[in-house]
Order: structure tokens, then C-alpha cells, then sequence
């Protein structure tokens, strides 16, 4: 048996020297196959130590082999894969299975290689094989199969992963390999092929550095957000004590533009791109688009690209000027005019009747309807829609005087989207006043000037031209018929009015409330102009000073919709104003009102500034109102997470999400827990305790609480908690108002409109029926 054995070992080794030399054979396993594809399987069991072709219908899983948690699909794959080009590379240990009475069963058990058994098993399940593909083994009966088995999966050592990233990396420099090529021949995913070949592109000196310990993975993979060997090794260089990897990345990107910035996504990474702009990638981490290298590349590009839409909105609208920037110009000094009404054309006029009337029709016929509408119908009611919204716009327009002497401003949203702001006057541009003239007098800007362009002082003048008092002036006697009334007397008169006029207007609350919006839309929607009479001076304060970026957020952006549509209705001269607040109805005046009160609103708390009263009436405002700051801010590391400590990162997803969800966050490092903690606080409403709004308590209450709250007495008078209670029926029970602030509160509006009313605490609907 042993000289049978002997002699096919020798028979298989010189035809393998012989089938080396041709051409035609690619690789060792490719060599097996052709010299053992007619060979017989031994019929007697080989000797320990002997090589043998055994088939793989007849290898089996070795009961004693020392791995019990099974292979993974991953590795099997990557077997599978490994064998497929370049064919096997170690022989298969195996013994012999016996049956119960000692003898051989044809079959085989595996102590070493049950991967690749499996992986040419899903080899023959795919077809790539036949099931009775021919598999080096070597016979081992001498020795323990638990113990070998044991001893090829401890007694080895792995390939360093320096060597492998740089060994990855040759592959592809020198033979051109694709990461999906070199993926195919080593049973990886090609993203982890371009991981790898990234990593082999890092800079030698750093990779020594992780060689000798000095890096670590993280930080090596960070230091690859670039293949710029001179960008990697000055951050290297410039790096202190903390080489954290959210660092070394930040450091890396920051000349970049993030992908998520509004210049990226105004201009898109095609049109970068196809102008030469390179685009950085992490491969390691969630990039959400990468980082644009080339920041002034992207800045020209987003400016050649405004300056396209302003030239086309000049030819189109015919202004004076545009200007083209970035960022919105606040500030800029200008005087600012918006559209007026305007009348339709006839032709308007009939078009958006017709289209109405269609519009109306279609809605008629097709209401009610569950399925969807038909795509002809659904297509006409878009053009309906366009049609009627561009015929509404044509009922403002801008004066053309305004336009001839106006300008525009194209700027960058804060969404990525082009910002067309219009109607800015510059000083210079602004028309001259007109000149009042009286005979030989002038009266400009007030002030009276003769034909010589002398001013002239008011009051009278005796014969050597010395100025006579108002004073004196009154106690002359023989006074000129028509001579007009002394200042004197016309401030003493007028004081008089002042003071009917605050008694009488203080007893119609519907004259007050138009008065005083009158007042603030003459200081809100005109420059330089006293036209109103009540002293109420609105101070909008600058946001911008406060909030980096503020002034470009939606909610900045839908404030100055709100505005410039009421600008919009603004008649052109402030002498008008007041008949135009006077004949609005009562909802629009209490919109107009809210509106300018609103823009006058400041609960910005400043670390020199202890205005403590002042931001508790900013708290009860915001119950009131029932403000929502979920629909208006979001949690991000911009805009919160990124800006405060760890344990408040925990602390934010604990209370949101769950105990859990902290834990597993709580080991992360800063950035990555700040970035990780963005993705789980996405939709969950959560907002720091500053932006929260305390829920008015009269919406918890039941009704019959609700009740008694307005049948209380007048909170005019501020309550002694030293007094003893009115009702003595109860004395234990406490004052609610104990410990409540100096200034009370007015007493709350009964919900119920049918509740008994003095007159004093009427809703705005009865106030301003009363008041007609």
C-alpha cells in the first residue's frame, strides 16, 4: 500500500512540473485541475502525510475540530472568491471516517480548511464547479484533530494593516486594478477596497508613524479625508496634545465647503465638477456629499451665477442698478420702496375672469372625486393656477420712477436658492423735495429763505431790526387785523387740545387701537417723516449681531414676506396713511398692529444686561402666544450640539430618546457624539429649556376652574399676603398670588362669550362692535 501510495504521489508531482511549462495554465489550481480531472479516487485508504485528490462530495465537516462558532457568509464569500482566481492555495487536512466497526466509509472529515471546503461547496452550488470537483488533501492520522485544528487558528500571525492598506494600494498603482477587480479577486466589497486603498494612499511619514504605534486607526483614517500628502502631514504637524480624529478632520476641511453649505448646493457638484473642482470624500464617516476643495473656485462660481440672474432681472425689469453678493447686505442704508396697487388692464381684467370661471368649473365637476384626476384634467388646473397667480402679481407694480432710479440686490438664500430683493433707493438717487415758494420766499425743508438765500427767523423785528418776543409781541396793543396768533399762545392752545384729545381718546379703546397703529406703521413703513402725533417711538432691534446667520434662516425670510406684503399695501404718501388704517376693517388693523408691534419685540438675553422682569413678561408672552420653536429651530452641531459639553449632548438624548440611546452615545467622543445625537434628535421635537414655552395653565384647567378664575376679584390692586382672606369660611387656605411679583396681572378674558361682561374685559369682536 505504502509503494501504491508512493508511486502516485510521484506520478502527480512530475505532471504537474510538466503541465507548469505551458503557457495556456494561468495559475496552480487551474494545474490541478487539469491533471487530476482524469485521475481515480485510491480505493485504500492513504497513508498519514499522503497528498491526495479526494472529491468534495466526499469531504465532511470533522466533529472534532476546535472552531464551533460557525464562518460567516462574508468569509465564505471571501473563500469562494480567493479560490475562483487563483485557485488553492493550501492543502485541506483531513482524516478518514470510519464507521462503527473501524472500517472506512469513502468519506473524509476535515480538521483543517472547513472554510474553503464551504467555500467550494457554494462554488458548485453556483455551478461554477461540479460536485465532484477534485480537492488537494493531506491524510493526517498521527496527530489529534482537535489539536491541529486548535493550532492553525492560534499558532498564526496577521498581516500587519499598514502592509495590507500599502499592498492594496500596489495592486491597484501597478496593474491598474479597479477596487470592483480587486474586490471580485479577494471577496470584499469594493467600498471596503476603496477604504483600504485610501489608507495605502496616506502619506508614508504618517504611516510609519501608525506603524510604530505612534497613529492610531481613527486617526489614520481621518488624516485619509485627503489624498494631499503636504495637507496631511502640516496637520499632522499643527496638531497639539489632542489628536482626536474629529479634529485632524476638522483641521483637514477647514479651507473646504461643506457639502451641505448653500454655495454648494446652489451651484451642485456637476457643474463644480466639470470646471475642474475636486471634491473630498470620507470614506470612513457619514460626509452627507463631501467637502468642496476649492473654496474660491465655488464662491466665483455662485457669483457668475448671480450675475446671470441680475442682468436677466435688469433687461426684464428695467432698474437702475443691481448689485450682486453672497450675503444679504443688511444695513445697507437704503431707502427702501415696495410695489403699490395698481389697476389690471382689460384684457387682465377678462383673462382672470375666464380663467376663474374655468378654474371654478373644473373644481365643480371634478369635487368629491376619490380617484385621482385624469392627467389632462390635472395638467389644466397647473396652467390655471399659473395663469391666475401671474395676473394677481400684475396688481402691484413698482412706480417707474422708482424703477429709474432704484436697484436691486441678487443674493444667495439661506436654502441654496437665488434671493431677488428689490427696490432699494440709494441717498444720492433720492429725489429732491419740493419746494414750497411764498412770493419772494422759499420754504425749503421747513425752513424759510428769501431771494437772496438768506434764511428767515421767524417772529417780528422792531426798527433797528432787534427780534420782539412772542411774549411781548401778545401784551402789544393795536395788533394788526389777520396778524397771526403768537407761539406763545398757539403752544398754550394746542396744550389744551393735547389734553382733550388723551382724555377723549383714552374712552374709545377702537379709536386708540387705530391711532396707535397708525403711529407705528408711519415709523415701520416710512423714512424720515413725522407724520403720526402719538409719542411712541418702535426700536426694532438687530438680530444679527446676536445669531451668526439669523438673518438667513427660513424664519427670518418669512418675517420679511409678512412685511413686504403689507408694504406692498402702503399708500405712496404718508398723508394717506391714516385714512388707509382708518378704513381697513377690524381684523386687518389688529393684523397691522401685531405686525409693527411684533418688529419691536426683543427678549435676547445679554450677559451685561439684568433685565430679570423684562424676560419674565417675554416667558408669559411666549405662553400667550403659545409658541412652538419646533416648527422654527432644530437641534444640529451648528446650531446647538456642537456648542455645548458632552453631558449636555447625554443629557438631551436621555430625556428625547432613552436611557439607552444616552449609554450608547456616552463613550463617543465630542464630534462624533454631537453628530451621532443630531441623527437621533431628527424629529423628535426636543428643545433646550431656553426655547421651551411653559404651557398656559388655563388649557390644563377644567372649565369649571376656567370659571372661577373670572368671577375673581380685580386684579387691579396687588394682593398683602400678610392680609387675611376674604373668605373666612376657608382661612387655611394659601393666597395663589403670595408670591407672585409686585405688578399683577390684568385678570383673564372669559372664554365663554356668553359670560357676564362690565364693559372692561370685552374679545376684540365686541370691543370693536362697541366702539362702532
Amino acid at each position: 500500500m505504502a509503494r501504491t501510495s508512493k508511486k502516485a504521489k510521484a506520478v502527480t508531482v512530475a505532471t504537474v512540473a510538466e503541465a507548469a511549462t505551458d503557457g495556456e495554465i494561468r495559475n496552480v489550481g487551474d494545474v490541478l485541475a487539469n491533471v487530476t480531472a482524469t485521475r481515480p479516487v485510491p480505493e485504500t485508504v492513504p497513508a498519514s502525510g499522503e497528498t491526495v485528490f479526494i472529491p468534495l462530495d466526499k469531504l465532511k465537516k470533522s466533529p472534532r475540530n476546535a472552531r464551533k462558532t460557525p464562518h460567516t457568509e462574508a468569509e465564505i464569500e471571501a473563500y469562494a472568491a480567493s479560490i475562483a482566481a487563483k485557485g488553492m492555495f493550501q492543502n485541506l487536512v483531513v482524516e478518514p471516517e470510519l464507521d462503527a466497526d473501524g472500517q472506512h466509509t469513502g468519506s473524509y472529515l476535515v480538521s483543517i480548511g472547513e472554510g474553503r471546503r464551504l467555500a467550494q461547496l457554494l462554488r458548485a452550488k453556483r455551478k461554477e464547479i461540479k460536485k465532484t470537483e477534485l480537492i488537494r488533501c493531506v491524510i493526517d492520522t498521527a496527530n489529534d484533530p482537535f489539536e491541529i485544528s486548535l493550532d492553525e487558528n492560534v499558532t498564526r500571525a496577521a498581516m500587519h494593516p499598514a502592509d495590507q492598506f500599502e499592498a492594496f494600494y500596489e495592486l491597484s498603482e501597478n496593474r491598474g486594478w479597479g477596487a470592483e477587480e480587486i474586490a471580485a479577486r479577494f471577496g470584499v466589497s469594493a467600498n471596503v477596497v476603496k477604504q483600504r486603498l485610501r489608507l495605502g494612499a496616506v502619506s508614508p511619514r504618517l504611516m510609519q508613524v501608525y506603524r510604530d504605534g505612534g497613529l492610531t486607526l481613527d486617526q489614520l483614517m481621518a488624516f485619509a479625508l485627503t489624498e494631499d500628502h503636504t495637507r496631511q502631514e502640516q496637520v499632522y504637524d499643527g496638531l497639539g496634545y489632542n489628536k482626536e480624529p474629529w479634529i485632524i478632520r476638522r483641521d483637514l476641511t477647514k479651507t473646504n465647503v461643506a457639502a451641505t453649505d448653500r454655495r454648494a448646493i446652489f451651484i451642485g457638484p456637476e457643474a463644480y465638477t466639470e470646471v475642474g473642482g475636486a471634491i473630498i470624500r470620507d470614506l470612513f464617516t457619514e460626509d452627507r456629499g463631501g467637502f468642496y476643495e476649492d473654496a474660491a473656485l465655488l464662491d466665483r462660481l455662485v457669483i457668475e451665477k448671480l450675475e446671470g440672474i441680475a442682468r436677466e432681472v435688469q433687461e426684464t425689469e428695467g432698474w437702475k442698478w443691481v448689485s450682486v453678493q453672497i450675503d444679504y447686505p443688511h444695513g445697507n442704508g437704503m431707502r427702501r420702496c415696495y410695489p403699490q396697487p395698481v389697476d389690471l388692464s382689460e384684457e387682465d381684467e377678462a383673462a382672470y375672469a375666464a380663467a376663474k370661471d374655468e378654474y371654478d368649473r373644473l373644481t365643480g365637476e371634478w369635487e368629491g372625486t376619490d380617484d385621482d384626476l385624469p392627467p389632462d384634467v390635472d395638467e389644466r388646473f397647473a396652467e390655471l393656477e399659473a395663469e391666475i397667480e401671474g395676473i394677481d402679481a400684475k396688481r402691484h407694480a413698482y412706480d417707474p420712477d422708482d424703477i429709474a432710479r432704484g436697484g436691486v440686490f441678487v443674493v444667495l438664500s439661506h436654502d441654496g436658492e437665488a434671493r431677488i430683493e428689490c427696490g432699494f433707493i440709494r441717498p444720492e438717487d433720492e429725489a429732491p423735495e419740493a419746494e414750497e415758494a411764498e412770493g419772494d420766499e422759499t420754504v425749503i425743508d421747513g425752513v424759510r429763505v428769501n431771494a437772496d438765500g438768506e434764511v428767515i427767523e421767524e417772529g417780528e423785528y422792531d426798527e433797528d431790526g432787534n427780534h420782539v418776543s412772542a411774549l411781548d409781541a401778545e401784551d402789544e396793543e393795536g395788533e394788526e387785523d389777520g396778524k397771526p396768533l403768537s407761539d406763545l399762545l398757539i403752544r398754550d392752545l394746542t396744550a389744551h387740545r393735547t389734553l382733550g384729545l388723551r382724555l377723549a381718546l383714552g374712552e374709545q379703546p377702537d379709536m386708540a387701537l387705530i391711532a396707535v397703529t397708525h403711529t407705528l406703521a408711519a415709523q415701520t413703513f416710512y423714512r424720515g417723516v413725522d407724520a403720526h402725533c402719538l409719542e411712541i417711538r418702535p426700536n426694532s432691534p438687530h438680530l444679527g449681531g446676536h445669531a451668526d446667520g439669523i438673518e438667513d434662516t427660513a424664519a427670518a425670510k418669512t418675517l420679511a414676506d409678512r412685511h413686504e406684503a403689507w408694504a406692498s399695501d402702503m399708500p405712496r404718501n404718508v398723508a394717506d396713511l391714516w385714512s388707509f388704517v382708518a378704513g381697513l376693517d377690524h381684523a386687518s388693523v389688529m393684523a397691522l398692529f401685531a405686525h409693527c408691534a411684533s418688529l419691536t419685540l426683543n427678549a435676547v438675553k445679554l450677559p451685561w444686561e439684568r433685565k430679570p422682569h423684562a424676560h419674565e413678561t417675554a416667558d408669559r408672552l411666549a405662553t400667550a402666544v403659545a409658541l412652538d420653536m419646533t416648527a422654527r429651530w432644530t437641534p444640529t452641531v451648528r446650531t446647538y450640539l456642537g456648542r455645548v459639553t458632552k453631558a449636555h449632548i447625554v443629557a438631551a438624548v436621555r430625556e428625547a430618546i432613552s436611557d439607552e440611546a444616552a449609554d450608547r452615545i456616552a463613550s463617543m467622543k465630542k464630534q462624533p457624539m454631537a453628530e451621532a445625537a443630531e441623527q437621533l434628535l431628527a424629529g423628535t421635537g426636543w428643545l433646550p429649556a431656553l426655547l421651551r414655552t411653559e404651557q398656559a395653565a388655563w388649557l390644563d384647567a377644567p372649565q369649571a376652574d376656567a370659571e372661577t378664575e373670572v368671577s375673581e376679584p380685580e386684579a387691579a390692586e396687588p394682593v398683602d399676603p400678610d392680609a387675611p382672606e376674604a373668605d373666612e369660611t376657608t382661612p387655611d387656605t394659601p393666597d395663589p398670588d403670595a408670591d407672585a411679583p409686585a405688578d399683577p396681572e390684568p385678570a383673564p378674558v372669559s372664554p365663554d362669550p356668553d359670560a357676564e361682561d362690565d364693559g372692561e374685559d370685552m374679545d376684540g369682536e365686541a370691543f370693536h362692535e362697541a366702539a362702532e
